[in-house]
């Protein structure tokens, strides 16, 4: 999954999504103007190929949030977890209307995924996750992000939920460099990965792992480990929908120097798809030197990512829905 530059395609990158080892797009801020514009961008992706790109976006809500003019501004996940302090059931409804609202919306322009939930747990003085984050108690994490992705699902928009196994408890950034956190497996088991043990009831389609060392389990950031996606999230958690990498270029990535090692080492590891967000000079060589073809399991996974109608539009309701969510931002 590779991202692209402007608002529309240039000729060369219709030629890197036209390739076989290219299976979706993200996009950015860069690539909006306003609704008009991102429908026919989106368009022209999906006239490429045969099957169709998958097309994402981080649609979060709060500091992450692509698209604004012309989208509802929504609030940040944690927002919603204080609320849920004094009012469980209205914060459970107000997450489960900001996934029927991203969704709606983000279904309008035909974009198939957002990367969302983040189940990271809140802490502080995380400066990758903070208030990206509903709570810091995993329970309520999984109630919270379980009501944001039924929304989400009723709207037709495919959730992903981040940052496998849990990038909350760490303080550095892992967009600047490689994070590490010391604590061993018992511990990780019983808060980060609880959203994970719980994907069946929370509801997500598929996961990012993050760019965590975590040296108690693995001497590899999870994206490039094979414990952590093979062994603990397949074998012993179950997990059977699909794992995306977050993105190759980010700095904590870049333990492994070479990009084109880094996408044979993430999809070694057990990765389904891999994100390269910002074209890089080199993107030619990687797509000639990356496998063309896709395990059966890789492929049958990706294939029930794509976007579907909603359940119904509630066009009476979403305009009362936005404005709560304006509301509350």
């Amino acid at each position: 999954m590779v991202g692209v530059e402007g608002k529309s395609l240039s000729a060369q990158e219709s030629k890197w999504l036209a390739h076989p080892s290219v299976g979706g797009v993200i996009l950015f801020s860069r690539n909006y103007v306003n609704p008009a514009q991102l429908t026919e961008l989106v368009a022209s992706i999906k006239a490429i190929k045969s099957p169709k790109l998958l097309v994402a976006v981080d649609q979060e809500g709060g500091r992450v949030q692509r698209f604004i003019a012309g989208f509802t501004p929504l609030p940040a996940q944690h927002q919603i977890g204080v609320l849920f302090e004094n009012d469980p059931t209205g914060a459970e409804e107000l997450a489960w209307i900001l996934g029927r609202v991203m969704g709606l919306e983000l279904r309008a322009v035909d974009i198939d995924i957002s990367f969302a939930p983040v189940v990271d747990l809140f802490r502080r003085d995380s400066r990758a996750i903070g208030d990206r984050a509903f709570h810091a108690d995993p329970d309520v994490v999984i109630s919270l992000a379980g009501a944001l992705c039924a929304g989400m699902r009723a709207s037709g928009i495919t959730p992903i939920a981040k940052h496998y196994p849990g990038h909350g408890s760490v303080t550095a950034d892992s967009h600047l460099r490689l994070p590490l956190d010391p604590r061993p497996i018992e511990i990780i088991r019983s808060s980060d990965l609880k959203p994970y043990s719980a994907y069946r009831e929370v509801g997500f389609k598929g996961l990012m792992t993050s760019h965590v060392m975590y040296p108690a389990i693995d001497n590899q950031p999870a994206t490039f480990s094979t414990r952590w996606i093979q062994e603990i999230l397949r074998k012993d958690l179950g997990f059977t929908a699909a794992v995306f990498s977050d993105d190759l270029n980010m700095a904590a990535a870049q333990t492994i120097e070479d990009i084109h090692t880094r996408v044979l080492c993430a999809l070694t590891a057990g990765c389904d798809m891999v994100l390269l967000c910002d074209n890089t000079a080199d993107l030619d060589a990687v797509l000639d030197r990356v496998p063309c073809h896709i395990s059966s399991n890789s492929g049958s996974r990706l294939e029930t990512l794509y976007g579907s109608e909603a359940e119904d539009s509630h066009q009476d309701q979403l305009v009362d829905w936005s404005r709560r969510l304006v509301k509350f931002s």
